[in-house]
């Protein structure tokens, strides 16, 4: 069974016994091995206590009576002729007694008969020279105790287990609880859409914390579904009206037009609509290709420079021979330092700020456009003189579709459609920056563009 088909609440129970159960067997392999050696040093305590009557007896009268051990004690006690004094062995072990006192090995291990012995020898040195006493113990008890520990190990770490198992399960439903209630509620807002948001909870966790961000995600879903629906709605009456005033001077030019020269006017008005049709096109394309773009476009500070004197030499050619003067100044050093902005969207910045200006006063007037370092990257600012924003519009200025009610058209190559500050300031945001309104009512406004650097090259000018 793969994983990912089972549930969280099964993964934290099945991971949880898991553990459980490593951590017993490592835990049980550790005691069962600690009360291996208690048992062997209790059985090598009890083997000392057998020898201890013999070893007092001789160290003091070697040469008195010795009795025999007690009952289920096995010894031997040899004197230094080789005689056994006092012997209680079992048979098998008794064939190995030579073997026994020529051995140097204190403590052993012997196996006779199928039987598992436990055998301790030891030297008592007396003036009549060296005697031997050996003590010996069945493993049956040792072997006994052990296995019993062991089964009581095993039984009571299946009932721990067991019993872990359970509580991860229940604990498991507890954590998860606050996670069901908040799936239903998503279910529940996504059948019957409204205003409503997903609960948070009164504990400061990450559940809560969870439902928090998916509700900020929820709400800019809906602010994003709520622009993209005013833009549909904007962009089918922005088009909706040069089509008809198209439709209805194509008609005019059709049926009531009795002269050539008139219809060459009605002509020309209808090609001046539908200049202002594929502006407004352009402009949604221009504003869908900025949403669209993930990546941050890039330009080096002498490309910026260069494109902006291209852009005022482009709105000289709008201007023609009015009064109106455009005028530039790229105060920056010549360098290859990067730019958050592609060379296009910087010259799309520029024409639609000299646009906007052009718009509010196309009969004369001045215009500036001005490029000047900043400790962190480039400040580009567009002064004009043609009196201003109303100062109610200000705070909707960069909302898209949004005119002014002093001007007729917003620079957008004469759509009027109201998206060239909208346009402005999205490329701005994607690099990065910020733009602001410097607002002088009857006087004039000031637009500033702050373009970040992304990073700083060597100067060609400058030695490695």
């Amino acid at each position: 069974m793969r994983l990912n088909r089972l549930g969280i609440r099964a993964r934290i129970t099945g991971g949880s016994v898991l553990t459980a159960i490593a951590i017993s067997v490592i835990a049980g392999v550790i005691i069962h091995n600690q009360l291996g050696h208690i048992v062997y040093d209790g059985e090598l305590s009890v083997l000392s206590s057998i020898a201890a009557p013999y070893r007092t007896a001789l160290r003091n009268e070697p040469t008195e009576h010795l009795d025999r051990p007690g009952s289920g004690q096995d010894a031997a006690v040899v004197d230094p002729a080789g005689v056994a004094k006092v012997e209680t062995l079992p048979k098998a072990l008794r064939a190995r007694l030579p073997m026994l006192l020529r051995s140097d090995e204190r403590t052993q291990t012997l196996v006779a008969d199928g039987v598992t012995y436990l055998v301790q020898t030891t030297q008592i040195v007396t003036p009549q020279g060296v005697w031997t006493i050996v003590a010996a113990r069945n493993g049956a008890a040792q072997a006994t105790v052990l296995n019993s520990v062991t089964l009581l190990l095993v039984v009571a770490f299946a009932i721990i287990n067991l019993g872990f198992g359970a509580a991860s399960w229940f604990i498991g439903t507890a954590a998860l609880n606050p996670v069901n209630r908040l799936r239903r509620s998503a279910e529940k807002l996504a059948a019957t859409p409204g205003d409503e948001l997903l609960p948070v909870g009164p504990a400061d966790d990450e559940i809560a914390q969870l439902a928090r961000t998916l509700n900020e995600l929820i709400g800019e879903l809906r602010a994003s579904t709520d622009r993209e629906r005013q833009i549909v709605s904007d962009a089918s009456h922005e088009l909706r009206t040069p089509l008809a005033i198209l439709q209805t001077k194509l008609e005019l030019a059709q049926s009531q037009a009795t002269t050539l020269a008139q219809m060459r006017t009605d002509v020309s008005s209808a090609q001046q609509t539908l200049l202002r049709l594929s502006t407004l096109a352009t402009s949604l394309l221009e504003l869908s290709r900025i949403d669209a773009q993930s990546a941050r476009g890039s330009a080096t500070v002498d490309e910026l420079a260069t494109e902006l004197a291209d852009a005022a030499d482009r709105g000289r050619l709008r201007v023609g021979g009015g009064a109106v003067r455009i005028d530039f100044a790229a105060d920056v050093p010549s360098d290859r330092r990067t730019v958050a902005v592609s060379a296009h969207d910087f010259g799309r910045i520029c024409d639609n700020l000299v646009n906007n200006a052009l718009a509010a006063r196309p009969e004369a007037g001045r215009i500036e456009l001005s490029l000047h370092e900043r400790p962190n990257g480039l400040l580009l600012a567009v002064d004009d003189e043609a009196g201003g924003m109303d100062a109610d519009f200000v705070p909707h200025a960069f909302d898209r579709f949004a005119r002014d009610p002093r001007s007729t058209t917003d620079g957008t190559g004469g759509s009027g459609a109201g998206l060239g500050l909208a346009i402005v300031s999205a490329i701005v945001q994607l690099a990065g920056g910020e733009v602001r309104l410097d607002n002088r009512p009857e006087v004039g406004l000031r637009v500033e563009v702050e373009l970040p650097f992304t990073e700083t090259a060597a100067s060609p000018d400058t030695p490695e």
